[in-house]
């Protein structure tokens, strides 16, 4: 067995510097600070977690069911950002992709500079950096190569499935599906604006420079697409998830409204519904939503917020109108929040027995972990992948809407009626026990000496001791920690 005492003697600040940098909207901020702390709280490393000042506070603001003794073991370096406009999404809009964000992108290239200084004063003070980053952020990071004791790791907030179904596409290859399968997934046309393809290709010849890739998910949830990718991708891969917590012992949330509520509610009777912060909807949307939503008669959590803007810290909210009464009408078995809402604690909450949402990956990764069923409603990028994977391959949720209807108002009938299929139906009864069986699989696999574990690691201590713990860093952490015998 490797140990430090076995390793030269430099007279350095750190050992191993781990450097999380991520891209500036709150679905990627949220899942490196859960990788942050997650390697906090298990090993004796030092991490830094490294962005636009106002992306970190964003970051630590809404750092739902995160312990803040292991947030308190990061080191948030901020870096100022020029002025950039930071405009309302556009609720009429085709189109529900947030380009209202894309003075943001182009303000964050100027992170390139801060963050190269600020690794080579790092790497002078380390043994080892490793720098574990988004793909949208691989050109700000690509300096890294020129530190001879530094290298990149890319962290993927997104399913596996879409990104092997993604390199099949661009590279020509042939998506391993199965013909009924390859009929139902959805095409990536429309998912995507010009725009962010333009920005992707950007990004694209400085992901070469990476060691290989870290996900967000596991064997038990894509098992068969982490397989798949292993073909088509030659670095090396890293299934690590999922990342968030499992067990909520010190949940900072207590009194909230939504938790408060749910106490209060029968066992698997709550719909939540959510769509996450880069989804905006029209007025009549909004409408047509609340009005399915009381014709179905099942009780239910509404977050019913605006998009973020570039900056979520600038601009008014926006007013939402509501049908005439609506929440006067619903007070007896529906809960409208206009607020941020403390979702990994509502999914976990033993009331709530379904998930109306957009299918972005925080979502699903923290719905499946929860053991709640889904129905998948996807509004660009990702999600209608996401929501493939949760309908048709895990058959853990029910389609609101059909990815190829995307330009078509869904109405309060169709709303009604699949709240109802979910909730109260010998159909969703089948598919909420499928979703809490995987659940309890993904939540075991991430226990000490869970069977489908792969996070196992060395839990590196100051005083230059390894302890060697059955969980799943393991091989993960070696790697990082330039134990390559662990492979």
């Amino acid at each position: 067995m490797c140990s430090y005492e076995n390793l030269p003697n430099h007279e350095l600040d750190h050992e191993i510097v781990i450097v999380m940098v991520p891209f500036l909207a709150q679905g990627h901020l949220n899942q490196l600070l859960q990788l942050a702390c997650l390697i906090s709280s298990s090993y004796d490393l030092s991490v830094y977690y490294v962005g636009s000042a106002t992306h970190n506070r964003q970051a630590l603001l809404r750092a739902n069911a995160l312990n803040p003794l292991d947030i308190a073991k990061i080191h948030f370096h901020g870096i100022p950002l020029p002025e950039f406009a930071s405009p309302p999404p556009d609720f009429n809009a085709l189109s529900k992709f947030p380009l209202h964000h894309q003075p943001l992108w182009d303000a964050s290239f100027l992170l390139r500079e801060p963050i190269a200084s600020f690794l080579r004063d790092t790497s002078s003070k380390s043994r080892r950096v490793i720098v574990v980053h988004d793909s949208f952020m691989s050109y700000i990071v690509h300096d890294v190569s020129s530190f001879p004791n530094a290298e990149s790791y890319i962290f993927n907030c997104i399913a596996v499935i879409t990104l092997y179904c993604s390199l099949c596409l661009f590279s020509g290859k042939t998506i391993q599906l199965g013909e009924e399968l390859l009929k139902k997934l959805p095409p990536l046309e429309g998912a995507l604006p010009d725009e962010v393809k333009n920005f992707m290709d950007f990004q694209s010849p400085y992901m070469d420079i990476k060691s290989g890739d870290i996900h967000n998910t596991s064997k038990v949830i894509e098992g068969e697409f982490l397989d798949l990718l292993a073909q088509v991708e030659s670095k090396q891969q890293w299934a690590i998830g999922p990342i968030l917590p499992t067990k909520f012992d010190n949940i900072s949330n207590s009194n909230n409204i939504c938790l408060e509520w749910l106490n209060k509610q029968p066992p698997r009777s709550v719909l939540y519904i959510s769509f996450g912060t880069s989804t905006t909807f029209s007025d009549r949307e909004v409408m047509e939503l609340a009005m399915g939503l009381e014709q179905s008669k099942q009780k239910f959590i509404w977050v019913l917020r605006e998009a973020d803007r570039g900056d979520a810290f600038t601009g008014e909210a926006r007013g939402f109108e509501l049908p005439e009464r609506f929440e006067e009408r619903v007070k007896e078995v529906g809960l409208v929040v206009r607020e941020w809402a403390p979702q990994p604690e509502i999914l976990a909450h033993s009331s709530t027995g379904g998930f109306m949402s957009h299918c972005g990956w925080n979502s699903c990764i923290e719905s499946i972990t929860m053991g709640v069923p889904i129905a998948a409603w996807p509004m660009h990028s990702d999600q209608p992948r996401n929501g493939f994977l949760v309908t048709e391959i895990l058959k853990i949720g029910l389609t609101v809407r059909e990815w190829e209807k995307r330009d078509e108002l869904v109405s309060a009938s169709t709303i009604e009626k699949v709240v109802r299929k979910l909730m109260a139906s010998e159909e969703g009864d089948v598919i909420r026990k499928r979703s809490e069986e995987l659940g309890e699989a993904v939540r075991c696999s991430t226990e000490k000496g869970g069977f489908f574990s792969n996070r196992a690691g060395f839990f590196y201590r100051a005083y230059h001791k390894i302890d060697l713990l059955f969980n799943r860093n393991f091989k993960f952490i070696c790697h990082l920690s330039g134990f390559y015998g662990y492979q």
